[in-house]
């Protein structure tokens, strides 16, 4: 079908105003699940130091009626420590684009805040939970860097072959060797944890790449993989088809299994943490820095100084280098 003669339309039409939808649609994953769960303390040191302790082996303990005591003895805590490290985010706008009507948003600089302060707490999950670093003292040269979760595990461990464990030692922690990769298995989780519950842990929480969490929703365990769900104002009834375990019901204990979308570039570990056995020591708190204005725009920084304090590295496990 063709228009008529001499039709008019929009093709040719001078002046027709643009529609610019006076919203901002931002699509980045911003959740931070492991600090969301972990506690909070204040540091004030750039050092910040915590004793752990164990209790003696349990053994048989019988003794003679009227027999004089005899003393061991007791065996020392362990002082550790991590670092403080610091992580910024800087922006400048010029006057003009902070003056200037935009749509979605009244102040550039107030968008651009926002948008580094959400980074900046990306950057600290990354930090702990989706990266292998060592810690490091620091001096006039070399920034000071936390050890992250994945450098203090060596109680509960499940690593491939020639992987080796980080730990603490000598005032810093150190990496974790990467070994053979190999799949992702139930018996691997199973490991973990008794070796936890031997060790007095009980850890709560999977923390894992995304698709890791995947390949443990394949595991054998899950009975059946249809329910039937009445929705709440239907007398009809839904199939649903169940795709995804979320909770692991071990013989120590149960274990909730959660996606991190900051251990994507970290996708061979999978963390096991009792989150009330770890937290963030904040020496200095998000603040946000006003700058000197050396020219016609405007200058903010968001700063926070923290570490990551694993209260006793036996509270928690790892499942490494997985493929």
């Amino acid at each position: 079908m063709t228009i008529a003669t001499g039709t008019y339309t929009t093709y040719a039409t001078v002046g027709i105003r643009e529609q610019l939808l006076d919203k901002i649609y931002r699509i980045s994953p911003e959740d931070t699940p492991g600090m969301s769960m972990i506690g909070r303390q204040k540091a004030t040191n750039v050092k910040l130091e915590w004793q752990t302790d164990t209790l003696a082996a349990a053994a048989a303990n019988a003794q003679l009626e009227g027999d004089d005591y005899t003393f061991s003895t007791p065996s020392a805590t362990t002082r550790v420590a991590n670092y403080c490290q610091i992580s910024n985010k800087k922006v400048i706008v010029s006057e003009t684009d902070d003056t200037v009507l935009k749509a979605g948003r009244r102040s550039e600089l107030g968008l651009q805040m926002e948008k580094r302060t959400a980074e900046l707490k990306r950057d600290m999950e990354f930090t702990v939970f989706g990266s292998n670093t060592a810690s490091v003292a620091g001096n006039a040269t070399t920034a000071r860097q936390l050890g992250s979760a994945e450098s203090w595990y060596t109680s509960n461990v499940s690593r491939g072959a020639s992987g080796a464990n980080g730990g603490f030692s000598g005032g810093l922690t150190t990496a974790a060797t990467d070994g053979t990769q190999r799949a992702f298995a139930e018996a691997q989780i199973k490991s973990v944890m008794q070796s936890a519950f031997q060790n007095g842990g009980k850890p709560k929480i999977a923390l894992c790449p995304p698709g890791q969490k995947v390949n443990f929703s394949g595991f054998s365990g899950i009975a059946l993989n249809r329910v039937d769900n009445a929705p709440a104002k239907s007398s009809e009834s839904q199939l649903a088809i169940i795709g995804a375990a979320d909770v692991y019901k071990s013989d120590f204990g149960n274990l909730t299994v959660i996606p991190n979308p900051q251990m994507v570039s970290r996708t061979r570990t999978v963390h096991i943490i009792d989150p009330k056995m770890m937290s963030i020591g904040f020496l200095r708190p998000f603040e946000r820095q006003k700058l000197a204005k050396t020219g016609d725009a405007e200058k903010r920084a968001i700063v926070v100084e923290y570490t990551l304090v694993v209260n006793n590295e036996a509270a928690h496990g790892v499942v490494a280098d997985l493929s």
